[in-house]
């Protein structure tokens, strides 16, 4: 079952991304742009949970220990590395 859902998933991707394709209508293809931005945040937003008190105290310990550990980096060395992926 899970299966033929998934492939029924695939298929209708598919199916969507042939449609998309033959979109010419700049301003259908801006909507669908928005819709998808606007759904993707409302997942993000339903799926964002709060931190307890505790969790968010634990996460702060753990970050001084890192410092102390000398498991840090500076900004500046930070942003050369970086620099470096592009």
């Amino acid at each position: 079952m899970w299966k033929e859902l998934i492939m029924n998933i695939q298929s209708r991707k598919l199916v969507l991304i042939e449609e998309f394709l033959r979109i010419s209508d700049e301003n259908l293809i801006a909507k669908i742009e928005t819709f998808i931005r606007q759904e993707k945040k409302i997942s993000r937003d339903i799926n964002l949970k709060p931190m307890s008190f505790s969790d968010f105290h634990e996460m702060i310990d753990q970050a001084k220990q890192e410092c102390n550990d000398g498991r840090i980096i500076a900004h500046q060395e930070l942003k050369k590395k970086v620099a470096t992926w592009k």
